[in-house]
């Protein structure tokens, strides 16, 4: 056979090496020891190079029902934090082999088309985000083997959670301003029904209630700059005490309570602190600087198919929940008096 021509089969490695094509499939997967001779066993081998034979892998995997290949099920792309989820995720799976495939579910739109004709035949497991759990229901994607990530870890449908310490993200940032003598404090929420935000906010009250003399309001927005912008300028605008300190789930949403800010002639943080959470490149974008919470997006993703493979594997996901770290920078200060 003419090298270059026509791909090699196994047909042609066995007609070249005089053994059946049993015996080349024992030899290549290595299964060949106390089956086959070790003078037969190296014949194959190098009918197999001289040859330029590689064995099709695809075809393999669907014989033994494994496909290496992981969906990442995320809410959608358009922040670099789930595309800092996906990078981490696809370095570990492409270490171990597997390949990882994205879905993504945005906002308003509803899920993307299931990409495939059935996900249980195409995929070996399943990696996903709270946020997107319509879109993982959608395709029948919680009957695999399942990793949830930002979900809560006691009602969780899948067989391990990966999460970010959320909890510590949102003390340090409620200590940060109650030290700093902030009193009245403003919750921009993300509209979102998630068990993450569920968390920021909960957490949030409950550590602002520890001193005695706090208030806290909460206002929801879309996670945009234009929906915050929206919440934000309605919230500080109305009657009562103004809030000092405005904390927001989302750099994002921190972005519009700054527009807002300004539109009422308010200084950051001179008039009104604000705090953010994610550390997007977005935070030192803005002036002042935002003081946020750094979630590492991209060992998150790695943790997250790292707990994947373990189940794949029969293994126990490893357990603890990702450090996180407030970053301050210049959009917090003491209360003027």
């Amino acid at each position: 056979m003419a090298r270059g021509t026509t791909r090699p089969t196994s047909r042609d490695v066995a007609q070249a090496a005089g053994v059946s094509q049993a015996a080349v499939s024992l030899v290549l997967g290595d299964k060949w020891r106390g089956r086959v001779s070790e003078p037969t066993a190296q014949r194959v081998r190098e009918a197999a190079r001289e040859l330029g034979y590689r064995p099709n892998l695809a075809a393999r995997n669907l014989r033994l029902g494994r496909t290496r290949t992981v969906l990442l099920v995320v809410p959608a792309l358009t922040t670099e934090f789930f595309a800092g989820v996906y990078t981490g995720a696809a370095r570990v799976a492409a270490e171990h082999g597997f390949g990882v495939v994205l879905y993504p579910s945005p906002e308003g739109v509803g899920p993307a088309k299931d990409p495939f004709h059935s996900a249980q035949a195409a995929l070996d497991g399943v990696l996903a985000s709270s946020m997107a759990a319509d879109a993982l229901t959608a395709i029948r994607g919680d009957q695999l083997p399942l990793v949830m990530l930002d979900s809560d870890p006691n009602g969780s449908m899948g067989a391990a959670t990966v999460n970010l310490d959320i909890t510590d993200g949102v003390r340090q940032v409620a200590q940060h301003l109650l030290a700093l003598g902030h009193r009245r404090f403003l919750h921009l929420a993300a509209d979102v029904p998630s068990w993450t935000f569920d968390t920021r906010a909960r957490e949030l009250a409950a550590h602002v209630a520890q001193v005695p003399g706090t208030s806290i309001r909460t206002t929801h927005a879309p996670i945009s700059i234009e929906g915050a912008l929206a919440a934000a300028e309605a919230a500080l605008a109305a009657p009562g005490p103004r809030p000092t300190a405005l904390v927001c789930d989302d750099d994002k949403l921190a972005a519009g309570a700054y527009k807002a800010a300004r539109r009422l002639g308010l200084r950051i943080p001179d008039d009104l602190s604000v705090t953010g959470l994610d550390d997007l490149a977005l935070a030192t974008a803005i002036d002042p600087e935002l003081t946020t919470v750094r979630l590492d997006a991209e060992l998150f993703g790695e943790r997250g198919m790292q707990a994947l493979l373990a189940v794949l594997e029969g293994r126990t996901p490893g357990e603890g929940d990702i450090p996180v770290e407030l970053v301050v920078r210049g959009s917090t200060a003491p209360p003027r008096p």
